[in-house]
């Protein structure tokens, strides 16, 4: 039938890298266990696993995330306890050919970035919709201090790019585990990836944006019925 557009079933891709990316867990590994909407098929996939046997520790990037774990069975260790681990497994809004990520709409991405930076491994895991040439089809995310909240809107807002407070479902603001806001910036394309993270780390108040440019170590994307691997090259 001409004219007809595939559409992928996206949440079918979302288990199928998961499903792949928990095959490179090993038994004895500390685990970290991402947030979001992939991630979550990761998790459930780990708690197979420990529920056949393999025996791991999780550490959560998120309250949610380890509130799923828990339900599941996996044991689990507070991140405040560890200096490394092993290898983590987590989503990602955007991703260029680069393996440099856009991460943040399920809000957690300043402990993400924090455990995947303590990872001797990150693995981002992708359906199809979020491989991309350039990065800035997602909202770019940045967590900011309350105290900080107009005088940091005020900064961003000389970036002559659309900032958008963050509101929850129920109206209200949205809070971070850390209990800061969140504001999330409007790019069609970021040009300059690294400018852009040092004009963000230089505003006073704001605590982290969602540019991840240089922890992941593997990408897990979704390719049709299959699954194809890119691994960073380190120059």
């Amino acid at each position: 039938m001409s004219g007809l557009k595939f559409t992928p079933d996206l949440e079918a891709e979302k288990e199928r890298v998961a499903v792949r990316a928990v095959q490179e867990i090993e038994a004895g590994m500390v685990i970290g266990l991402g947030t979001g909407s992939t991630a979550v098929y990761a998790v459930r996939e780990v708690g197979r696993r420990v529920a056949e046997g393999l025996k791991i520790t999780g550490t959560a990037t998120s309250k949610a995330t380890e509130l799923l774990a828990v339900s599941l069975g996996i044991p689990m260790t507070p991140f405040d306890g560890l200096s490394r681990v092993d290898l983590t497994i987590d989503g990602a809004d955007d991703l260029d050919p680069q393996l440099r990520a856009i991460k943040g709409a399920g809000g957690a991405f300043l402990r993400e970035k924090i455990i995947a930076s303590a990872s001797d491994r990150e693995i981002v895991i992708v359906d199809s919709s979020k491989p991309a040439a350039t990065l800035g089809r997602a909202p770019l995310p940045v967590e900011v201090l309350p105290f900080a909240a107009t005088f940091v809107a005020r900064e961003l807002r000389k970036l002559n790019i659309p900032v958008r407070l963050r509101f929850g479902t129920d109206g209200k603001i949205f809070l971070t585990d850390q209990g800061a806001y969140i504001y999330d910036l409007f790019f069609d394309i970021i040009a300059n990836a690294e400018h852009l993270a040092d004009q963000l780390a230089g505003i006073p108040g704001l605590i982290e944006h969602g540019l991840f440019l240089d922890q992941i170590d593997m990408a897990i994307i979704a390719d049709g019925d299959a699954v194809r691997i890119a691994r960073r090259t380190v120059t």
